[in-house]
């Protein structure tokens, strides 16, 4: 399974990608604007300096909503960097703007993915990937982690190349239980990646060697 991380902060960028797992990144206007990327110059700019830290795939969200534009601007994000991914939500004209981009070499990410239904009909469009919002579907009382599961079962029986991306990340537990699911990829904060290292035996073992280790000093 692959490791994405889920944020537009380039410091935590640098410090996922230094641990040596990173994958690449996922984004959207969101958390563009919660790191204060105003304006379409300094949120081309921004991808571009995401792209110069991540050798990885790098999700960049269209923000319009009708076929013509998405195209417009999948166009330009994609001439960023050969590492662009277009991400692209699940509604009608979003279908149709995987489908042109998937014709015209130009990789997708579905987005907003909350049923088998729609991640079927990018699939079939040619998404490069789709993602499941787990942790949203959570908040309503459905089973995130039960959509993974039957994506890869549908993915698998009919053939589908699209890759499975579990977003919407909400612990280290979820990063789990999407490995087992089988996702392909898992986009996380950061917070969730550090979160797998912890274990109270592990630091009550390293205290223990430690303090012994001071004996032959």
């Amino acid at each position: 399974m692959k490791f994405f991380i889920d944020t537009a902060n380039l410091a935590q960028i640098k410090e996922a990608n230094d641990l040596g797992i990173l994958d690449g990144v996922t984004t959207n206007p969101s958390l563009m604007a919660k790191e204060g990327i105003k304006g379409n110059d300094a949120v081309m700019q921004h991808y571009k300096d995401i792209c110069n830290i991540v050798d990885g795939d790098i999700s960049a969200e269209v923000v319009s909503t009708d076929f013509e534009t998405m195209i417009e601007e999948g166009k330009k994000f994609a001439a960023i960097h050969k590492n662009i991914v277009v991400k692209v939500p699940i509604i009608k004209e979003g279908i149709k703007a995987i489908k042109w981009f998937s014709d015209n070499g130009i990789r997708t990410n579905c987005t907003l993915i909350f049923s088998a239904g729609q991640a079927i009909l990018a699939a079939k469009a040619g998404a490069t990937y789709v993602s499941p919002f787990l942790g949203r579907l959570d908040d309503i009382g459905s089973d995130g982690m039960e959509l993974v599961h039957q994506l890869r079962q549908i993915f698998d029986m009919q053939g589908y190349k699209t890759e499975i991306l579990a977003a919407s990340i909400r612990s280290p537990l979820h990063i789990i239980k999407c490995a087992e699911a089988g996702a392909d990829v898992c986009t996380c904060p950061l917070d969730s990646i550090l979160g797998l290292l912890k274990h109270p035996l592990t630091d009550s073992g390293l205290a223990k060697f430690l303090e012994d280790a001071k004996k032959f000093a």
